[in-house]
């Protein structure tokens, strides 16, 4: 009878620990989601810096378009095919 108490304690104890391991879980991801929402309007405040003078107009997009990846808006993919159709190939 020992054996069947101590797994039924193992039992109760391990999902116990597994029911608040997920309710932090669940908490902390709807903390950081509220502080991205957050965070949001902030960013889309801020102007997108203007083109260089005197670079001609394929080099002005293609910087912009280079900032845009750095800040993580584009992936690889997207700069490479906006890229190949800004200098036409």
């Amino acid at each position: 009878m020992g054996l069947l108490r101590g797994v039924a304690r193992v039992a109760v104890v391990s999902g116990t620990a597994t029911a608040v391991s997920n309710r932090v879980s669940r908490r902390q991801a709807n903390r950081w989601g509220a502080q991205e929402e957050q965070q949001q309007p902030e960013q889309q405040q801020y102007a997108a810096p203007a083109p260089p003078v005197d670079q001609g107009p394929d080099l002005g997009k293609l910087q912009e378009l280079a900032d845009l990846k750095e800040k993580g808006v584009l992936t690889q993919a997207e700069f490479d095919v906006e890229k190949a159709r800004i200098l036409g190939h």
